[in-house]
């Protein structure tokens, strides 16, 4: 994890919320109260990216996707730069109730907007009565807001990033319900123990939110690594294994050979003796 404790301070990591919303559940990396402002302990921000990083990064190495989650405004550009380099499925709009939860019928209505799509590329909507068209395109625009980030998602995610657990409140909730794994960035205005990972952090300043997705980012990278070296090692394993394997059992069949039976020697014939020739009586 390629990040110091300076660079969360100068990222403005450690502000937190007025004094008046603080939530007492986040006493536990609170530093203190100063002008009316918590001040959150970096310490403890950089202990729970340090977990939160190491999940993601064992989440990812086991091929398993992470849903990024941040529809607050401040939140939505950098999610997407962020899910676009990770090749890992979002949300920036609306969280669609149900997403998680409900994830059959959530996968029937991507399948209708991937039909709708295909409809356009191959110019057959453009075919349709202008009416029953039209109907079309706004139903496509509704649902690229929806479905946008999450249309190439065939599962359910092995986990859940989110930027802000009380913004994304329901969709904490969900990921609780169906047993997804959440870490979040939780500033002092929220529980901790709402997630699995906790990051104590400024959950509202751009620099705040950049700089640890780009951290989670890594996480993602370095998963995908772990995952790239795991098969490369498992192949060479299996190969070393099935080349024991072949040199074990050469002796074997050389030892079950059959003994071939010796070859009797050729008798040989006794030569027949020639007739002796009649004696001649005498007188």
């Amino acid at each position: 994890m390629n990040i110091e404790l300076t660079d969360l301070l100068d990222a403005g990591v450690h502000f937190g919320h007025q004094v008046k919303r603080w939530n007492p559940k986040s006493k536990s990396f609170v530093f203190d109260h100063r002008q009316g402002i918590s001040v959150i302990d970096l310490a403890k921000t950089y202990e729970g990216l340090k977990k939160a990083y190491d999940f993601v990064e064992e989440v990812v190495a086991k091929g398993g996707e992470v849903l990024l989650v941040g529809t607050k405004r401040q939140a939505q550009e950098i999610l997407r730069e962020t899910a676009a380099n990770t090749g890992m499925p979002f949300c920036v709009n609306r969280w669609m109730g149900g997403t998680l939860t409900n994830w059959q019928t959530i996968t029937t209505s991507i399948a209708k907007y991937k039909k709708y799509m295909k409809m356009d590329e191959d110019g057959s909507l453009a075919k349709l009565p202008k009416k029953e068209g039209s109907a079309i395109r706004r139903e496509m625009a509704r649902m690229h807001r929806n479905f946008e980030g999450i249309v190439k998602m065939d599962k359910l995610p092995a986990a859940m990033f989110v930027v802000d657990v009380n913004y994304e409140d329901i969709a904490v909730a969900e990921a609780r319900r169906v047993k997804i794994p959440v870490a979040a960035i939780v500033d002092t205005n929220s529980d901790p123990s709402t997630v699995d990972y906790a990051i104590p952090g400024n959950d509202d300043a751009v620099k705040s939110i950049r700089i640890i997705l780009e951290t989670i980012a890594e996480a993602v990278e370095a998963g995908r690594e772990k995952r790239s070296s795991r098969m490369n090692q498992g192949k060479g394993d299996a190969a070393a294994a099935a080349t024991e394997m072949a040199a074990a059992a050469a002796p074997a069949e050389a030892e079950e050979a059959p003994v071939p039976a010796p070859v009797a020697a050729p008798v040989e014939e006794a030569p027949v003796p020639a007739p002796k020739a009649e004696e001649k009586s005498e007188g």
